[in-house]
């Protein structure tokens, strides 16, 4: 099976390192041109993870996303969510019989669904031909080749153990799952929770406040997930708790170092403009607060609900978060 990596960041270099240690050439697809020509002569993404060098052998570059979709059977996105949309609009092939999976941490803007859903209502793939791949998993460590474990989960469990058995390398271990709606909105959720990590940490709350912020956050995320798919599953599994607590108190996670800045006294947009990475929690953050009000008033997403004040009304970090304290247990 060809496996093909769309998007030029560093969890797309990540999953090119990862796919390259069991597949003899990966096709990558990144939109910028002189990134490529970078790979090309230096063997590494001057962008992000540069310290990981490739053979170039087993690398088909393109910057040509119509030719990576037709040249492959499984399609991976690493696009962050917030531009998924306008890349997709570049397609002039048809995605019929392609096995999609997404690595994207978020909700499609345009949409306000989560990439699989995205996938299934737009483009009409079947749910057992749309996968998801998430952490606990940092790509810096991944790149270290530190030990790191990833959760595959597909409604199609053949298609998942032919991705996990793609990934897995003596630096990752690898599981499969049927949850895929709640893995995936689980992988959104948790970096919503790092904002506010960070923005507490910014404000001076210190580690006995964020250990009950991280407790308030995975039973608010058990609510919100129960909410929109309704199965059972064990919410403290590493795909769920695991990746909210590596994406919480991580020193390479870009969406508590994103709210880290807010809560020291950034604006959103100085914010952003400082960081060279999409913080994907900035964009879900909206998305899952207008759900849950669409859903029910009474959403019980008080967490959720004090990032979007922040981020979105532009409300004093350090009064929001005062009155949160009175709302965790």
């Amino acid at each position: 099976m060809k496996f093909a990596v769309l998007g030029g960041g560093s969890w797309a270099t990540a999953i090119v390192k990862m796919l390259t240690e069991n597949q003899d050439q990966v096709i990558w697809y990144m939109r910028n041109e002189d990134a490529i020509t970078h790979i090309k002569t230096e063997k590494h993404n001057p962008n992000y993870l540069s310290s990981v060098e490739f053979h170039l052998e087993q690398l088909h570059l393109t910057s040509d996303i119509n030719e990576a979709v037709s040249n492959a059977d499984l399609l991976i996105f690493a696009i962050p969510s917030a531009f998924l949309d306008i890349e997709l609009q570049k397609l002039t092939v048809s995605l019929e019989n392609k096995i999609v999976f997404s690595a994207i941490k978020g909700i499609v803007p345009e949409t306000g669904l989560i990439v699989g859903e995205h996938f299934h209502e737009k483009y009409a793939i079947p749910f057992e031909n749309i996968g998801v791949i998430t952490g606990p998993c940092h790509a810096e460590e991944v790149a270290l080749e530190r030990l790191s474990y990833l959760t595959i989960a597909c409604a199609d469990q053949e298609k998942a153990t032919i991705v996990a058995e793609n990934l897995k390398s003596h630096y990752i271990k690898t599981k499969i799952s049927d949850d895929i709606i709640g893995t995936e909105y689980a992988a959104m959720l948790k970096n919503i929770y790092a904002i506010a990590a960070g923005i507490s940490h910014g404000l001076g709350y210190g580690d006995n406040f964020q250990s009950v912020l991280m407790s308030n956050s995975i039973r608010e995320m058990k609510r919100f997930i129960k909410r929109v798919h309704k199965m059972k599953r064990n919410i403290n599994n590493s795909a769920y708790l695991g990746d909210l607590l590596v994406t919480g108190y991580s020193t390479f996670s870009r969406n508590r170092m994103f709210g880290n800045m807010i809560g020291k006294g950034y604006t959103v947009k100085s914010a952003m403009m400082e960081m060279s990475m999409v913080a994907e929690g900035y964009y879900a953050t909206k998305s899952a607060h207008l759900l849950m009000q669409k859903i029910n008033k009474e959403s019980g997403t008080p967490i959720i609900d004090a990032v979007y004040e922040v981020l979105y009304k532009g409300r004093n970090p350090k009064k929001i978060f005062t009155a949160l304290t009175d709302k965790l247990d």
